[in-house]
């Protein structure tokens, strides 16, 4: 039996130090590895538990860990995880497949087929949300792999009731508007990581599914999968959403990465018990 295990990244395994959450007394603090440098300054962690844990889960020969995110190819490359890279990732959303961190041409041409069919194109969309932005909050506009929109923004500032317009008007084109930290996401509804991570699956013959995520772009993958954890902070845990498949942890911040990975080894093993 192989049992894929396809996690979001950021603020699910991996945590800006923003992100961290650690309310505790300093002495008790856990103690956290490093898995991301950029412009040779450290950017996301793991505490070392999870780092140890994740290192065991992938010796398992039984189980093929696939890190999934909205992150591009170059961001998601900064990532340094215990052992070798990962055989397989997600990244935009599900808009590339990396195999061996080789962009597979077949899947994104299939992407970009359902794109062209099923959705606002990617310029009209682009374009609307730099008309519409406003420069007292907006501090960059990014297009992400040609497949996808997103601002970087001061989050306090920008008004609810704007992000609710934008909502309603991507909706109506076939795109989904996704707030996650300071980052205003607009992606194409048919560009998802559930799509991406059955194909994975197809391929390595997995027959069981686990995953994590705490973003809306996240739901579809959760939903997909035989089993999900959800951390308890991020837009997920902010609307109390959850499904019958889902775990919704109340753990919040690097902890709740801590205990993702612990669950994804917890029900990998028990897995491979019953298989046996």
């Amino acid at each position: 039996m192989t049992v894929l295990v396809a996690s979001d990244l950021d603020r699910t395994l991996i945590y800006s130090a923003a992100a961290l959450g650690l309310t505790m007394p300093d002495p008790v603090a856990p103690r956290l590895l490093c898995v991301e440098v950029h412009e040779s300054k450290p950017l996301s962690y793991m505490t070392e538990t999870a780092a140890g844990l994740l290192a065991e889960l992938r010796a398992d020969p039984s189980v093929v860990f696939v890190p999934t995110t909205t992150r591009t190819r170059k961001q998601y490359q900064r990532i340094r995880f215990p052992g070798r890279p990962a055989r397989y990732a997600i990244c935009a959303n599900g808009g590339q497949l990396l195999v061996d961190g080789v962009p597979d041409r077949d899947w994104r041409r299939q992407v970009a087929a359902r794109l062209a069919e099923e959705c606002a194109p990617l310029e009209e969309v682009h374009q609307h949300l730099l008309a519409v932005a406003d420069p007292a909050w907006l501090r960059k506009a990014r297009l992400a792999e040609d497949l996808f929109a997103y601002l970087v923004v001061e989050r306090d500032l920008v008004p609810d009731e704007w992000l609710k317009s934008l909502t309603a008007w991507a909706e109506a084109r076939g795109w989904t508007v996704s707030l996650q930290g300071r980052k205003i996401y607009a992606v194409p509804r048919p560009l998802t990581k559930s799509a991406a991570m059955r194909e994975v699956a197809r391929r390595t013959g997995a027959t069981t599914t686990l995953a994590a995520g705490d973003s809306l772009l996240d739901a579809d993958l959760l939903l997909a999968a035989d089993a999900g954890w959800r951390p308890g902070h991020g837009e997920l845990a902010d609307a109390a959403w959850t499904a019958p498949s889902v775990t919704a942890l109340a753990t919040a911040g690097v902890l709740a990465g801590e205990e993702i990975v612990r669950a994804f080894a917890q029900e990998a093993a028990r897995l491979g018990r019953l298989d046996a």
